[in-house]
């Protein structure tokens, strides 16, 4: 039974390891086309782009660190925690796209 759950692990933080790397070459992506022609349309989606690859990598951290034995409150700040960055990002995303 300890088997099948390392390997359920492996496979989740694979996972995790290739939505963050999508993440990464989506805000890399806007990065460029930022670069090439800027505009401030083009600067809001590079820096939502970036806020959500931050928000996958904080998600990713902070369900390694609440996996073990923590409080309600602590579980419920580190939610939030994670919830900040994407916010930020799908509301610059949504200026990007507004404008």
């Amino acid at each position: 039974m300890t088997t099948g759950v390392a390997i359920a692990r492996s496979a989740l933080i694979l996972m995790r390891m290739v939505v963050f790397g999508l993440t990464l070459g989506i805000t890399l992506i806007s990065f460029q086309a930022y670069r090439k022609r800027p505009s401030e349309r083009l600067q809001y989606a590079f820096v939502g782009f970036a806020f959500i690859s931050m928000g996958v990598a904080i998600s990713s951290v902070i369900t390694q660190l609440s996996a073990g034995e923590t409080g309600a409150i602590v579980r419920v700040f580190f939610q939030m925690a994670e919830t900040i960055p994407f916010i930020i990002g799908f509301a610059m995303l949504y200026v990007s796209l507004y404008r």
